[in-house]
């Protein structure tokens, strides 16, 4: 069933000409379907602030016919925003004492952009913990992706991510390796998932944690994993929730990067992403950047637009599989009567019998 726009957030004009069904408040109040309140922790940068709004509320809104969808952006007064990212959040989004006051069902935490190898150093380090562990006690479930799944990793099971040599960017095949488990049941059992990291939680890691590993790449990446219980807490460490161009948008901003000085080495591909004919124009534009930062004149403008349109998008259907799932899951785990705790006829120990 549909998101509900309990707020005027752009983002639910934008899915709503996108074809999402989106209603406003008075209509959703005269159908009699259950509503599901759902956080969404927001930590990525301001670039990104919207873009991931939008994927993650989209992802909601096409995953499960048997409720309304109330989305709540919050995110950590640590990280320090723009001023127009910070008028966005103090217009849009609620405080996590809000949060805290009327409840959740559920939980997405995003990933976020850090500084240096140290995650312990961050910012966003002690209040993270303390909604992460908020949440453990208080929502059914909560969903980590990437940068969030890692510091989980570490201050919760005390396994810390590994920096690899060479950053894992592009789209990967994955393979559900435990068909039984409800998050997995009738999607695909082959899939794709963008990853864009530099750090790994290797299959040792997650196991030695007592974690469910449920979905893991031909070279032993885990992507998709749980907490012991099958359900408390759920683990993606790549991005499926990423629209067709985000690997694109990350591309080029590298680019730029190396255009403006601030990288030493022209970035490669994204791996499995562009087609024959997108390398080719790439290639040529690469060639063009080269030459133009050696004879210091104008840099010619990147071919976004001769790019985007020819771009395959091979992993969204199966994330959207997954999170129904999830939604599903929480819709059959949450008490009806939200005045009492969430979890009172639940064991959360093993909440799915498995």
């Amino acid at each position: 069933m549909p998101l509900v726009a309990h707020n005027q957030l752009p983002a639910f004009q934008r899915l709503l000409g996108e074809g999402i069904k989106v209603l406003e408040p008075d209509a959703a109040l005269h159908q009699d379907i259950r509503e599901l309140h759902i956080g969404l922790l927001n930590m990525m940068p301001d670039a990104a602030l919207a873009a991931t709004e939008r994927q993650f509320f989209r992802l909601i809104g096409e995953s499960n016919p048997i409720a309304q969808f109330y989305v709540h952006p919050f995110t950590l007064d640590a990280i320090p925003r723009s001023a127009k990212a910070q008028a966005h959040i103090d217009e849009y989004y609620e405080s996590f004492e809000e949060i805290k006051a009327q409840g959740l069902d559920a939980l997405i935490i995003t990933g976020a952009n850090v500084i240096g190898a140290e995650l312990s150093n961050q910012a966003f380090w002690e209040p993270l913990i303390e909604v992460a562990d908020w949440a453990h006690e208080n929502v059914t479930s909560t969903l980590c992706s990437c940068l969030a799944t890692h510091a989980v990793l570490e201050f919760r099971y005390k396994k810390k991510r590994v920096a690899q040599e060479k950053k894992k960017w592009g789209v990967f095949e994955h393979l559900v390796t435990d068909k039984s488990h409800p998050l997995v049941i009738d999607i695909n059992t082959r899939f794709d998932v963008p990853h864009s990291r530099w750090n790994d939680v290797s299959r040792s890691q997650f196991e030695s944690a007592n974690l469910k590993i449920l979905a893991e790449g031909k070279d032993n990446c885990v992507h998709l994993a749980t907490s012991a219980d099958g359900f408390r807490t759920v683990f993606f460490q790549g991005h499926p929730e990423y629209d067709t161009v985000s690997l694109l948008k990350e591309y080029k901003r590298e680019v730029l990067l190396y255009i403006e000085g601030h990288i030493k080495d022209y970035p490669p591909f994204p791996e499995n992403y562009f087609g024959i004919q997108s390398s080719a124009i790439l290639r040529e534009y690469m060639s063009h950047v080269q030459s133009a930062v050696n004879s210091d004149i104008d840099v010619p403008e990147f071919p976004e637009g001769l790019i985007a349109s020819s771009l395959d998008n091979t992993w969204h259907d199966t994330a959207g599989e997954v999170v129904g799932n999830w939604v599903g899951l929480v819709y059959q785990l949450t008490h009806s009567d939200r005045k009492k705790p969430y979890m009172d006829d639940v064991d959360m120990r093993n909440p799915l019998g498995l």
